[in-house]
């Protein structure tokens, strides 16, 4: 069995999306009404669950890669076909039951899954089972596939793959013990986050859901006017704080919850989190009360929570967008392009990337001014401790802001085209899905056509699996079938 997990991956993999699509079910204990959709969640996560114990026990055992670069290709087309997977059958509750159209439902799971929170249901009208299904695959892909599957199993592949998926440290001495111990802190703090917004004023099953979503940086909420529908500084502070620790780095909040404060504080990319934060917020809010004739309170109060909301890449909103002000959409979409932490559950290009541009940047202009002989090794603090800022980090980092400005461009752009609408609302929203934020000017909902949702889905997909993993499985899976089908058509020889 062992060998079996080593070698294919894909039969584990599948059983736990076929486990995530029927954990709704427990809904139906406290919501018995919604049991007339039961049969939408049975019917994929069977198909599901069977596909993969078919897979795991009798598909035949492929070659163990041995080289880095076979290891490499093998985990970005399992990561990139386990979260196709998950795509279609999340989707396929809302389709089967009605909800939604198939496009519609495939976009709304996509948003879910790759914690984005954009959205085309009306969840004023919808059944408490679809409101938290959509909830509980925020939180699952928040924490991610190979993370749960890692938590129960483990396989020689499972680093690679772990890594492959966006996580980059290890905060235990093992790989198992590593994703238990993330999912039982998130656990927690989703226990103790559903009993903050209750004590509130929210209702327990509210608080669950937007729990699960401001953990996972999702933002799915179950009123169309999200968290301003309940008008409370009190539930806006709790959101503020679940947002906060969501958009953390796995590893850097291990350090906060082993009560670590001065280790947690010292990290570089914790430090230039809340630098951003403390400068957004009064540009943001002078915008609004220049803009809006809000009052001081009222501007500062708006700007805080939909800044850390952007930045967080959560997308819990307090107001409409619609009417803000050019520099305060200008200043969300910048916030939004940002990002949260990298090996978080947030989108966006990572704050400690755009920490060593900065970084990188001023090494730069001080050797053009000063004297060019002296040699300096600039450092940055991780968990790990002093790192140094190498020409090989920098240029990792140089080629992935490149490859998502310029994707971030095509994007908006399409938008426009598809959406007809103006370049400054197609960037928010785009910037919203390649980031995978979830706040909309508008553009996206249940009246959305479908090539402007399929444009939106791309950016999602890609922003939530960095880019290059995106690249990298389609073009191995575009080889190996290619050699596959090469294999199989006999070369015809001629003979004089």
């Amino acid at each position: 069995m062992k060998k079996r997990v080593d070698t294919h991956p894909y039969g584990l993999l599948l059983i736990m999306i076929g486990l995530i699509t029927a954990f709704p079910l427990t809904m139906l204990i406290f919501y018995p009404q919604d049991i007339p959709y039961a049969w939408a969640f049975i019917v994929p996560a069977s198909v599901t669950g069977v596909a993969g114990l078919i897979i795991t026990f009798y598909a035949p055992l492929s070659k163990i890669p041995k080289s880095h670069q076979e290891i490499m290709e093998l985990g970005s087309i399992t990561v990139l076909f386990t979260w196709c997977a998950g795509f279609l059958v999340g989707a396929l509750p809302f389709w089967l039951a009605g909800r939604l159209t198939f496009c519609q439902a495939l976009f709304d799971s996509v948003s879910a899954y790759t914690t984005t929170g954009l959205s085309t249901l009306d969840v004023s009208i919808t059944p408490h089972i679809f409101l938290f299904a959509r909830g509980f695959m925020q939180f699952c892909g928040g924490l991610g596939f190979v993370m749960l599957m890692t938590t129960f199993f483990r396989g020689q592949q499972s680093m690679t793959l772990f890594s492959s998926e966006g996580h980059p440290d290890k905060v235990a001495p093992n790989l198992g013990a590593t994703a238990r111990a993330i999912c039982l802190v998130y656990v927690v703090f989703l226990i103790v986050g559903t009993l903050l917004y209750r004590i509130c004023g929210m209702p327990v099953f509210d608080g669950v859901v937007h729990t699960m979503c401001a953990l996972s940086t999702g933002g799915f909420s179950n009123k169309l006017d999200s968290i301003g529908a309940y008008n409370s500084v009190s539930i806006e502070a709790v959101t503020i704080g679940l947002m906060l620790i969501g958009t953390t780095n796995f590893a850097v909040l291990l350090l906060l919850v082993r009560g670590k404060i001065q280790a947690f504080f010292k990290v570089s990319e914790v430090r230039f989190m809340f630098l951003v934060i403390a400068v957004a917020v009064p540009v943001i809010a002078f915008s609004l009360v220049r803009g809006l004739s809000m009052t001081l309170g009222g501007g500062l109060r708006s700007s805080l929570f939909n800044v850390v909301s952007a930045l967080s890449t959560t997308g819990y909103a307090t107001c409409s967008y619609a009417h803000w002000p050019a520099l305060a959409l200008g200043g969300m979409i910048v916030l939004m392009l940002i990002g949260g932490g990298i090996g978080s559950t947030a989108g966006g290009i990572k704050l400690i990337r755009i920490y060593l541009m900065f970084r990188y940047l001023g090494d730069y202009i001080f050797h053009q001014v000063s004297n060019k002989r002296r040699v300096t090794q600039p450092r940055y603090q991780t968990v790990l401790g002093a790192t140094p800022i190498n020409r090989e980090l920098i240029g990792n980092t140089v080629g992935f802001i490149t490859c998502y400005l310029i994707l971030f461009m095509i994007g908006t752009l399409a938008v426009t085209v598809t959406a007809n609408c103006s370049l400054t609302q197609a960037a928010f929203d785009f910037a919203s899905s390649l980031g995978t934020v979830g706040l909309s000017i508008g553009i996206t909902g249940p009246d959305t056509n479908n090539a402007t949702l399929i444009v939106e889905m791309l950016g999602m997909l890609l922003g939530r699996l960095e880019i290059f993993i995106v690249f990298v499985g389609c073009y191995s899976g575009f080889t190996r079938i290619k050699k596959a089908f090469k294999k199989r058509i006999p070369v015809k020889t001629s003979t004089l």
